[in-house]
C-alpha cells in the first residue's frame, strides 16, 4: 500500500503505466462525467463514481489479483479500511471475472486511512481495503477515480 500525495507520485518509479495513471488523475477535473476511461484497453483503465459513505457494518473488504488500484476522491471525502489479506479469513472466494476476493471482517487489525482530494492511495494485491466508510459520524457524497493498472505493467 501506497498512501501520499498526488504530487509525489514521481517519488515511486513504477514505470510508464504508473505514469500515465497520474497524468489523467492530475488532469481529471471535478466534474468528470462519471464512467469507465480506457487508458490502454483493459490493462490500464480508470472508473470514476459517487456514492454515500457509510459506517463499516455495510461495506466489504476486498482484494485484487490482476490490477494494482490507485484510488483518488475528487471531491468529498472517504475512509479506507486496509489490511494484509493473507491475514483474514475468505468470505467469497476469488471470482476472476470480478477480479474480487471478499473476506470477513476481522475483529480488530484493521488500518483506517482518511482520503481526500489531492491524496492517493495506491493497492497491491496483497492489500485488502474496504472503501466508502464514513470519516465524519454522518455519511458524506463522494465522488472518486479508481484507475485499474494490470499488474504485468508495473
Amino acid at each position: 500500500m501506497i498512501v501520499d500525495r498526488l504530487h509525489n507520485h514521481k517519488l515511486y518509479p513504477l514505470g510508464s503505466a504508473w505514469q500515465l495513471a497520474f497524468d489523467f488523475l492530475l488532469s481529471l477535473p471535478p466534474d468528470a462525467e462519471e464512467k469507465k476511461y480506457p487508458l490502454l484497453g483493459d490493462d490500464l483503465f480508470a472508473i470514476v463514481m459517487s456514492y454515500q459513505t457509510g459506517p463499516p457494518e455495510t461495506a466489504e473488504i476486498e482484494a485484487h489479483r490482476k490490477y494494482l488500484d490507485i484510488q483518488m476522491v475528487i471531491t468529498g471525502e472517504e475512509g479506507i479500511g486496509w489490511c494484509q489479506a493473507d491475514e483474514l479469513e475468505i468470505d467469497t472466494p476469488y471470482d476472476a471475472s470480478k477480479d474480487a476476493e471478499l473476506y470477513k471482517r476481522p475483529e480488530h487489525g484493521l488500518l483506517r486511512v482518511d482520503l481526500f482530494p489531492g491524496n492517493f492511495m495506491a493497492l497491491f494485491p496483497h492489500d485488502a481495503h474496504m472503501p466508502s466508510l464514513m470519516t465524519q459520524e454522518i455519511p458524506a457524497f463522494t465522488k472518486k477515480v479508481v484507475v485499474k493498472v494490470g499488474m504485468h505493467l508495473l
